[in-house]
């Protein structure tokens, strides 16, 4: 039998970076605070993204089949929080946010340590997050720093 508490427990205690995702669809362009996300191979780079199924931004993934992960640097925490909110209920996040498109034509957060941008080379649907496998066909270093880690915020996503 399934302990709750203890299941909520032990999978916060995975450790998990925040990252900005950069998607696109035509001309149309969002982002999301990204937090389920690790690499998954190095020949050929593969990146592994989660994305919830009811958000704009996992239609956005499924239709351009790319996707650009900034990632943000320890200090950032405010940044991140702007791109949890859902674009239907605050517009554009990117507003006050400078950004340049990538090759792929997503958004790139121009004050992160970096980025890479990713073709997705396959994808599982499951629950209630559809996991999308990107080989990574550019990056970037913005600036040396430490990540942004999500139990450095206080925040929970997990469990």
């Amino acid at each position: 039998m399934l302990n709750e508490e203890a299941k909520k427990a032990m999978l916060r205690k995975i450790p998990h970076g925040l990252y900005i995702c950069g998607v696109k669809d035509g001309d149309e362009v969002n982002g999301f605070t990204a937090s389920w996300v690790m690499q998954a191979s190095f020949q050929p780079p593969l990146v592994v993204n989660c994305v919830n199924t009811k958000s704009i931004s996992h239609a956005m993934v499924q239709a351009s089949q790319v996707f650009a992960l900034s990632v943000l640097e320890a200090g950032q925490k405010d940044m991140a929080q702007k791109f949890f909110k859902p674009q239907r209920r605050v517009g554009n996040k990117f507003e006050d946010v400078e950004f340049y498109l990538g090759e792929t034509g997503c958004p790139i957060i121009a004050d992160s340590l970096g980025y890479v941008e990713c073709r997705v080379v396959g994808s599982v649907a499951q629950g209630d997050h559809t996991v999308f496998v990107g080989e990574v066909i550019a990056a970037g270093v913005h600036r040396e720093g430490e990540p942004l880690l999500l139990e450095s915020t206080g925040w929970q996503y997990g469990g």
